[in-house]
């Protein structure tokens, strides 16, 4: 969808500054939004682009004067009230300390200590060895769609209608707007499509540069 999250080719946010030696968390309660998001995920009511999804949500004033965790945590406490976990008023209450000394009984499904190794060693990841016909080569000249979905996409605003030839086939991936909806997995081949800095932004880019990005099947056509 077209949202706050879709930064990329938008001018007037300023310079993407590389912070030296950043650590993986800046403050304890980052590392803890991590760890209950990937708990949460283990109850497997929603996949990852359902979390992506949700956090898309979040109001385009809110999102962009928010840190990349309090993102995570808007998403995961959408995601556990429309899941049932929660109830919005919950949500909204401030909740009683919990006594340390009477800790909460785990539900069945609820990730234990003893199975975050086999959680976090699972690799598999969105790549599917399903035998799919190929829309593309390497080489091919490719247009970007110029769509504009109301759900979850993984095609930036900046690319749509515009040229570019596929430099790389990544292979079969899970298309992420199908899995996002809840329509099921809907493997398509993945492309890396080089883009002419001056396709993108017109002649006062710099005829050196381009950028490439990877692209489904289902946001190509050809050009």
């Amino acid at each position: 969808m077209n949202g706050a999250h879709d930064l990329g080719g938008m001018h007037g946010f300023g310079p993407v500054v590389a912070e030296a030696d950043e650590p993986w968390f800046h403050a304890a309660w980052e590392r803890r939004a991590f760890a209950l998001t990937l708990a949460m995920g283990a109850w497997r009511r929603w996949n990852l682009d359902m979390t992506r999804s949700a956090r898309e949500q979040m109001p385009p004033a809110e999102y962009l004067a928010t840190s990349y965790y309090e993102h995570w945590l808007y998403g995961l406490e959408r995601m556990r009230v429309e899941h049932g976990f929660v109830r919005s008023e919950e949500l909204a209450a401030t909740a009683a300390r919990p006594d340390p000394s009477q800790p909460p009984a785990l539900q069945a499904g609820a990730l234990r200590a003893s199975d975050v190794p086999r959680l976090l060693g699972n690799s598999r990841g969105a790549r599917r060895a399903e035998t799919v016909a190929a829309s593309f080569a390497v080489g091919d000249c490719v247009r970007a769609r110029n769509s504009h979905p109301t759900g979850h996409t993984r095609v930036p605003r900046y690319v749509r209608g515009r040229c570019g030839t596929v430099a790389i086939a990544h292979g079969v991936f899970v298309f992420p707007d199908s899995h996002a909806a809840g329509e099921g997995e809907q493997p398509q081949h993945v492309y890396a499509v080089r883009f002419a800095a001056q396709e993108l932004w017109g002649p006062a880019a710099s005829p050196r540069d381009s950028v490439y990005v990877d692209l489904w099947d289902s946001y190509l056509e050809a050009a």
